[in-house]
């Protein structure tokens, strides 16, 4: 009995892993798509400049807490499409400075600005409730 219930427990493990390693990172972000863009200073600094509601997504591609972030960032846009939230993806394995400069400590890093404030700023958080409530605090199309 005890093999068995380990047996049991190994298939699911791997098929657990299985799923978040093997699904593509792009598997259902198409209402995310068209609000983020890779992270560039000049992108950034104009979005402040203009007030604007940004989240700077700190992501890697090999991080499976980034691709269940980025699935709920998917159903809140899904849900609010006439959201202005920008979304900037800072690359966690290329943009090093960047990674510093919002301090996040690891990948899975989300941060909110509207201009020059920070507003919210979590580290691997992947619930949908409390990602949804901190959006829309500060989301006028949200309302």
């Amino acid at each position: 009995m005890k093999i068995t219930t380990t047996v049991s427990l190994a298939v699911i493990a791997v098929a657990a892993a299985a799923f978040f390693f093997l699904t593509p990172a792009n598997a259902s972000t198409e209402h995310l798509d068209k609000h983020k863009q890779p992270f560039s200073e000049d992108v950034f600094r104009q979005a402040q400049a203009d007030n604007k509601l940004v989240l700077i997504d700190v992501y890697a591609t090999w991080c499976p807490t980034c691709r269940r972030q980025q699935n709920v960032l998917n159903d809140y846009f899904a849900q609010y499409p006439d959201s202005d939230l920008l979304v900037l993806e800072v690359d966690y394995d290329q943009q090093k400075d960047w990674v510093t400069y919002f301090k996040a400590p690891r990948q899975s890093t989300l941060a909110l600005y509207r201009g020059e404030e920070q507003l919210w700023f979590s580290v691997a958080q992947t619930r949908q409730r409390t990602i949804f409530a901190e959006l829309k605090k500060h989301d006028p199309a949200a309302e």
